[in-house]
């Protein structure tokens, strides 16, 4: 059943991904069974989507009642799940303000749409450029790839969007030296995901919300990935210190239904006007109605707690497997249930040999072994990876 699905894929669909050799079928908590009927254990939760893990039985039960109802009108008309949606954010955040997406690289486009308007309107043309940090990564789109600070994802996209200056992450003196009169916005990750799960230190953003206020400059933050319950608290910058002036969101919004958003304070917001930005799908009454139960599940405090937890105990286990094979993991970092184990080597041996055993888990920055699995994940489930990830390095040569 396997080889036919994978064998019309290849014939039919762009060859942009480098996937494993798997047909995945059902999914159902945090376990998904591909078409062979081989059960694993997820830790990769869709990319840091699937937070309250597969076919989670309330959001499906709002999927399918909204769908029977309304799904799409377009933004020329008023509907009651986007603006409750759009309620409970402004409720949950510091944000006045939203615009909803499809995507993380469409709220990041409309992010960085929003600074430059924002600064031509107040300050006329010329104040366009954008601080970015190396190894961020903010999307695919021509902009959101421009503001991506890794070569490798710039290759054959060149002349890429002007404007955009690149400095190292976590480092304030960096942004200062960059911060020319020329500069309108500040976009950086609280956690770099695709950057290696490198955490950024709580004085470094403190420091750069003091010098984004001082040059009215709008500083971005995209949670993208790093938003909705992932850290342990509703959004990251929660634990930061500080709030944004705009902030990205998307994958976990809608558990696995395409959605973005940008937030905003309404001193930014208003620099979009009508005709000044749009989306035809951007929230939907389906999608919306689906972010809203997401969002009520995910926010509770009890929830929240339990994220914390659970990603405290997961870094003591992935710790006593550095201490057992010190030779193969350098280091483990993380903030909740986005945790990191750094190898001595490339880590795609690693996770073929866990996906043998039936686990999934990624690797990004080709040595950093990223484990972003549903929030709903068990203890016990956490253990049955560490046992198979002590095997895999007992095996594995750097």
């Amino acid at each position: 059943m396997t080889q036919p699905v994978m064998d019309l894929c290849e014939q039919v669909v762009c060859s942009t991904y480098a996937r494993y050799p798997v047909v995945l079928e059902r999914g159902r908590g945090c376990r998904l069974w591909d078409a062979e009927g081989k059960e694993y254990l997820d830790f990769v939760a869709g990319i840091a989507v699937c937070n309250l893990g597969h076919c989670h039985p309330e959001v499906a039960d709002v999927i399918c009642r909204q769908a029977q109802t309304l799904v799409h009108v377009s933004n020329l008309f008023y509907t009651r799940p986007q603006v409750e949606l759009a309620a409970a954010l402004q409720r949950l955040s510091f944000a006045d303000r939203v615009f909803f997406a499809n995507s993380g690289a469409e709220a990041n486009e409309a992010a960085i749409k929003l600074a430059r308007k924002y600064s031509r309107d107040k300050y006329g043309p010329g104040r366009f450029h954008v601080i970015t940090m190396e190894d961020s990564f903010h999307g695919r789109t021509l902009a959101t790839l421009s503001a991506t600070a890794q070569e490798k994802v710039h290759k054959g996209f060149e002349p890429l969007v002007e404007g955009f200056h690149f400095v190292p992450y976590n480092d304030i003196d960096a942004v200062r030296r960059a911060m020319t009169h020329h500069v309108c916005a500040v976009l950086v990750e609280p956690i770099q995901g695709e950057g290696g799960v490198r955490l950024g230190d709580p004085d470094y953003f403190r420091e750069l919300r003091a010098l984004c206020t001082e040059r009215d400059v709008l500083l971005i933050f995209d949670e993208v990935q790093v938003g909705m319950g992932r850290t342990g608290t509703l959004f990251a910058y929660e634990q930061l210190g500080v709030s944004p002036d705009v902030m990205t969101l998307a994958k976990a919004l809608g558990n696995g239904l395409p959605i973005g958003a940008m937030l905003a304070t309404e001193a930014a917001a208003r620099a979009f006007t009508p005709g000044s930005h749009a989306s035809t799908f951007g929230g939907t009454p389906l999608v919306t109605a689906a972010a809203a139960k997401v969002l009520e599940l995910i926010a509770r405090d009890a929830f929240l707690a339990s994220v914390r937890d659970k990603g405290q105990y997961f870094l003591e286990k992935l710790e006593g497997l550095r201490a057992r094979h010190p030779d193969k993991v350098r280091d483990v970092r993380g903030r909740g249930l986005m945790v990191g184990m750094e190898l001595a080597g490339p880590g795609k041996a690693v996770v073929d040999g866990c996906l043998e055993r039936g686990f999934l888990i990624n690797c990004t920055h080709e040595t950093v072994l990223r484990f972003v699995p549903p929030l709903i994940i068990e203890k016990d489930d956490i253990d049955r990876l560490v046992t198979a990830l002590d095997a895999v390095l007992k095996e594995w040569a750097p």
